[in-house]
């Protein structure tokens, strides 16, 4: 008569096997029917990607005021050939001219209003979103945002 022989070790590591092929199916049966966080817009629709104008003030231990201008968020992250809707809406500052470095678009975010930008970009690279008014830390800034195109 044979008998089978199974060491301790050998055990815990089947069993350790079977947990996770069984945590691993309960998982993926479970997530079946989720949606992603994003909606994701049809090829001929656009992606909206919101953004506003932000101010940061403090004052130096000199009773000096200093303050900064920024957009946020400060990175978006796009496809290249995406189309983009970006709204953006003006919180802090009255206005604020901004120009898209590498490409012809400028406008203008003013205070309680949404602008609202166009982007699709054919080529990859880092673009700056540049305040006109805020472009270094002379002027409260630097007031720049940048858009990543993969």
């Amino acid at each position: 008569m044979q008998f089978l022989v199974i060491k301790k070790r050998s055990l815990v590591f089947i069993l350790l096997i079977f947990l996770t092929i069984a945590s691993a199916s309960v998982w993926y049966y479970m997530n079946l029917n989720t949606l992603p966080v994003m909606n994701q817009p049809s090829q001929d629709q656009a992606r909206v990607i919101h953004m506003v104008t932000g101010e940061f003030k403090s004052t130096t231990e000199d009773g000096k005021e200093i303050e900064a201008y920024r957009w946020d968020p400060g990175t978006i992250l796009i496809n290249k050939g995406e189309k983009v809707k970006l709204v953006i809406y003006g919180v802090n500052g009255k206005e604020h001219p901004f120009m898209i470095e590498g490409t012809n678009i400028k406008g203008t975010v003013k205070k309680g209003e949404e602008t609202v930008v166009d982007l699709q970009f054919d080529q990859e690279g880092t673009y700056r979103l540049i305040c006109l008014t805020h472009p270094d830390k002379n002027s409260s800034g630097p007031m720049i945002a940048y858009i990543v195109v993969d």
